[in-house]
């Protein structure tokens, strides 16, 4: 089989012409004119160091927090940045004050890094993990709900909540139990891995106690960018995972705050510095910004996952109104599912070394299930989903 033509925006990026890469979800992709900027700041980090961090550094993280700050309307003195939503998971886990007894709340179509974070934390203080079973199909977000909330007690103090699940590509209905669950008193960390420019986030609105996640995945920015909101009341009690010379600072409580998270250590800022042109850069590819990339991404996710489904036999596990960029598939399969391997499913190496076929085969032993899960970005074609629909025949 000849290899499909990807859209005519995919030039703006320097993907492998010999890949149809349909796996945008797992680290995303950067533009040239991205990644060309971010050349440029290193640039001129590196002509004199000690002066871009002592002179520079400051204005520009600033700079950058401001726009993250405008598009998620949050708060910019709650925000910071962190490598990635994992890091910021973390940071907020390894700073909260467990006691013996007290609840977390884990959905099991959560990231199994983070998840592992929240058996790391509870495990080591006496705290619960509470994994609340959701199936994978599902007839509308009300399951979702009912089951979180019937899994709160007088003991949950937190509540861990994706935007959009990672292995199963479901959007949860985060800002309904966003409300439900602080309403509860329960907080709730918003994992919003694939967050940003795959679905609205109103932060404000919102008020989640935490949210967390990635502009290198959906915006497009270089690998390493990534965002951690605190709301104002819960700020003096979250710490870095490195604890440097902001420790000892001696300002307001905003100063010592920005300084903490902005100089954990010696470390290449290029990739929080480049967030503004990554996020000017994609609005400019389409009119309409941001909700029109949202809206292309979403449709032509429906479409793949639908040609995908008609391939393997099966019907579409959950409503478009729970679909953004990605969709998940339950790949047909007789033998046992075992946890993820760093050297990639079989049936992933498969589809990548006879058809060049870049698509995640994830097996998830939490459902016993493999899911194939499809991406859609700006650069890909729908006769992308159409020539992996053919490989899938050729292969079950």
């Amino acid at each position: 089989m000849s290899l499909p033509r990807r859209s005519n925006l995919a030039h703006h990026w320097p993907l492998d012409t010999d890949t149809v890469f349909l796996n945008h979800g797992s680290f995303g992709a950067t533009p040239i004119a991205v990644l060309d900027e971010q050349a440029r700041i290193r640039s001129r980090l590196e002509r004199d160091p000690v002066r871009f961090f002592e002179r520079e550094y400051s204005d520009l993280w600033d700079q950058s927090r401001a726009a993250v700050a405008e598009m998620l309307n949050a708060d910019v003195d709650g925000l910071t940045f962190v490598s990635n939503a994992t890091q910021g998971v973390n940071t907020v886990l390894r700073s909260l004050e467990l006691n013996p007894g007290d609840e977390i709340i884990v959905p099991d179509h959560s990231y199994q890094a983070c998840w592992n974070a929240v058996d790391y934390v509870t495990g080591r203080s006496g705290a619960k993990t509470v994994v609340v079973e959701i199936p994978f199909r599902l007839d509308g977000p009300e399951q979702v709900i009912d089951l979180i909330m019937g899994a709160v007690t007088d003991k949950t103090v937190l509540a861990m909540i994706d935007t959009i699940t990672s292995p199963t590509g479901t959007r949860m209905p985060f800002e309904e139990l966003t409300q439900r669950l602080q309403a509860r008193g329960v907080d709730v960390l918003l994992d919003a891995a694939h967050g940003p420019g795959i679905v609205p986030l109103d932060l404000a609105r919102l008020a989640p106690s935490y949210c967390t996640g990635n502009f290198h995945k959906w915006v497009c920015s270089p690998k390493g960018s990534a965002f951690l909101h605190i709301r104002e009341d819960r700020k003096h009690l979250v710490k870095p995972l490195n604890i440097s010379h902001g420790f000892s600072f001696e300002g307001t409580a905003q100063e010592k705050f920005d300084f903490e998270f902005a100089w954990p250590g010696t470390q290449d800022p290029t990739p929080w510095l480049s967030i503004p042109q990554a996020m000017s850069f994609m609005e400019g590819l389409v009119e309409g910004e941001w909700s029109e990339i949202m809206r292309r991404n979403h449709n032509l996710a429906i479409q793949g996952r639908d040609i995908i489904c008609e391939a393997l036999g099966t019907t579409p596990p959950v409503p478009d109104s729970m679909i953004c960029s990605m969709a998940s598939v339950e790949v047909p399969t007789e033998e046992e599912v075992g946890p993820m391997s760093l050297e990639g499913d079989p049936f992933h190496n498969q589809l990548l070394d006879n058809y060049s076929i870049q698509v995640p085969v994830m097996p998830w032993r939490h459902h016993g299930t493999k899911y194939i899960r499809i991406s859609a970005q700006l650069y890909n074609h729908i006769d992308e989903y159409r020539y992996l629909a053919d490989a899938l025949r050729d292969c079950l």
